[in-house]
């Protein structure tokens, strides 16, 4: 009864919506002889916070019309080149003429595939990230599609549905793709390269990169990682899953509604975004509006989220949070288990943040110990200090610290791997040979 709960609500909440909108119109009216007054300017900001704290925030755009190479702005297209029910591979095409103008004659930037995690916000949070690698890479991104508007008749998506996607996706992209794991995905990135190199597919990665990822969740255990362990699945589901009402398209779709996700988030740091509710109302009483901006930026993405099937969630609640599969080597995909050990020629870096709370210290780095035919010169492992968990892949500090580390090993291991991955096996071929013929 819950999500038809907020969908009344919801619904019940428009005509109050509509009347702070138009309140908060007509006191704006340059008419208006109060305009100046303190009590007009409180109740413009109280209309307004009303508005937001109320609606439903769609789906944010990508904004990312043009990247800046060598000084020159170069049009960007974000347009979708693969297509399935439950993700879109959308590619940040840069304009060719533009590009031909600035790079030297055979040069060619690095591809690289970002996985967004499907844990309640759209794709468009990592703009940030993907805004950093555009410049000098041709940049893929998973973007998920909200559940809820996904018909019951498209079947399941699981977490082995999550890793056959990746691994159609990496060979969309081709050979030498970079792959680079946000968060959640970690473990699904780590299983889909595993699969590839296990079965020597000539799309496997050239490398692939996780940040703060929950490969073994045991390792410095936070408060979602004790909340998983210390629930049974039964709570999970008698809590968490919820069937999508009518209208929504996936009507009768069962799911992991993202307005509950969006309450777990808001509530590990309930005190800050009170404060930033505070000072948002001040700032536009004040009139000052580069702050009320920046606020609204952050909010309109943080509050926009999506529903995820309820398979797909708890199947990674379990297999990932409570039995630990991976790290334990009992990780299963399509009834064979998956084997990190044959991963041998796609180097691995991790990037941790020294004051994440939702991925702690250790965690990420476990894939090197899973990775244990991996040459040691194709390992990578950085912390960045004084990040939290989103500063492991957005703002400043990524940017100016994490972001050039990344690009500097991708480049570096771009081929080198493969090549000489196959003369490893051209040798052992021979001995084969040799040996059977003896």
């Amino acid at each position: 009864m819950l999500y038809p709960l907020y969908e009344l609500n919801h619904m019940a909440l428009t005509p109050l919506r509509k009347i702070a909108r138009f309140q908060k119109e007509m006191l704006d009216s340059a008419y208006n002889p109060l305009a100046e007054t303190a009590l007009h300017k409180s109740l413009v900001a109280a209309y307004e916070v009303f508005e937001n704290a109320t609606r439903r925030y769609d789906k944010p755009a990508w904004n990312l019309p043009t990247t800046d190479i060598n000084g020159i702005d170069v049009p960007v297209e974000d347009r979708v080149v693969w297509s399935r029910p439950f993700c879109n591979l959308v590619h940040f095409k840069r304009a060719d003429g533009h590009l031909d103008l600035i790079r030297q004659e055979g040069h060619v930037d690095p591809r690289v595939l970002i996985v967004a995690p499907v844990s309640g916000h759209y794709a468009t949070i990592l703009r940030g990230t993907v805004e950093a690698f555009l410049p000098d890479h041709e940049v893929f991104i998973t973007d998920w599609v909200d559940a809820r508007t996904i018909p019951l008749s498209e079947g399941r998506f699981d977490l082995n549905d999550f890793i056959d996607y990746l691994i159609e996706m990496i060979e969309f992209i081709g050979p030498d793709c970079h792959v680079v794991g946000v968060c959640q995905p970690g473990p699904a990135v780590l299983a889909a390269t595993s699969i590839m190199a296990e079965n020597d597919n000539p799309n496997r990665p050239a490398s692939m990169t996780l940040m703060g990822s929950p490969i073994d969740p045991r390792k410095s255990p936070t408060e979602p990682n004790r909340l998983a362990e210390s629930k049974s699945m039964a709570w999970f589901k008698r809590h968490a899953i919820h069937t999508v009402p009518y209208p929504n398209k996936g009507f009768m779709r069962k799911v992991y509604p993202g307005f509950l996700q969006l309450m777990g988030f808001v509530s590990l740091n309930q005190s800050r975004h009170l404060r930033a509710g505070r000072e948002y109302f001040n700032n536009l009483v004040k009139g000052d509006m580069d702050s009320v901006e920046k606020h609204r930026e952050f909010y309109d993405e943080y509050l926009s989220v999506m529903d995820m099937t309820a398979e797909f969630y708890l199947q990674t609640i379990q297999e990932v949070f409570k039995e630990f599969k991976l790290p334990k080597g009992e990780f299963m995909h399509r009834g064979k288990r998956v084997k990190p050990e044959c991963i041998r020629d796609v180097a691995l870096m991790t990037v941790e943040g020294e004051k994440d709370d939702i991925s702690g210290i250790g965690q990420t780095q476990a894939a090197h110990e899973l990775c244990t035919n991996l040459p040691a010169e194709m390992q990578v492992d950085y912390i960045q200090p004084g990040v939290g968990h989103y500063g492991v892949f957005s703002g400043r500090r990524f940017r100016e610290e994490v972001a050039p580390r990344i690009k500097d090993f991708m480049r570096s291991h771009t081929d080198w791997g493969k090549e000489k991955a196959t003369q490893k096996v051209l040798a052992r071929k021979m001995w084969r040979a040799i040996k059977k013929a003896a």
